[in-house]
């Protein structure tokens, strides 16, 4: 069976693999070997390549946010006072250093970003909104969604 180099595009092996971690990256090599259907050396050896070549970013357990008390989900749309690189990099720069802010999305149209946050509650998101939220670099105009109802989050990708 032949190893892909690292530029090589994907066979239906590696597609196997990727299926698989995505629906479940805790797999051991050895499950996933049986369920992709070939040999745990050579599994490891292309999950290690899908690894270098960035095709998987990482691993990551799923945490049911209400059992560690972040059960409300907000998305705060962001207009900053400037559209010129030098302000979007300011902005992104003070994002990535906001440990609740979940995802942060360069979007077009009315607004420039969108956020997404955890907090425990409406009040929480409040305290985050006026002292860190509004101090953000740029931020010229917030507005909030508290999210009712979570219909599909963190879908695989279909490949």
């Amino acid at each position: 069976m032949r190893e892909p180099s690292d530029n090589a595009a994907l066979d239906r092996i590696d597609l196997k693999i990727l299926r698989q971690l995505q629906r479940d990256g805790g797999l051991s090599n050895a499950d996933l070997a049986r369920l992709v259907g070939v040999s745990a050396a050579t599994c490891h050896r292309r999950t290690e390549r899908l690894f270098r070549a960035g095709y998987i970013r990482g691993v990551h357990a799923a945490i049911a946010p209400e059992r560690v008390e972040r059960g409300a989900l907000v998305i705060v749309g962001v207009v900053l006072d400037r559209s010129t690189p030098e302000s979007f990099s300011a902005f992104e720069t003070a994002v990535r250093k906001l440990p609740f802010i979940l995802d942060c999305h360069l979007v077009a149209g009315d607004f420039d970003y969108f956020l997404k946050i955890r907090v425990r509650d409406m009040a929480d998101f409040n305290r985050l909104h006026g002292s860190q939220l509004i101090a953000l670099p740029g931020v010229r105009q917030t507005r909030t969604f508290f999210v009712m109802k979570e219909v599909v989050d963190g879908a695989q990708l279909d490949f």
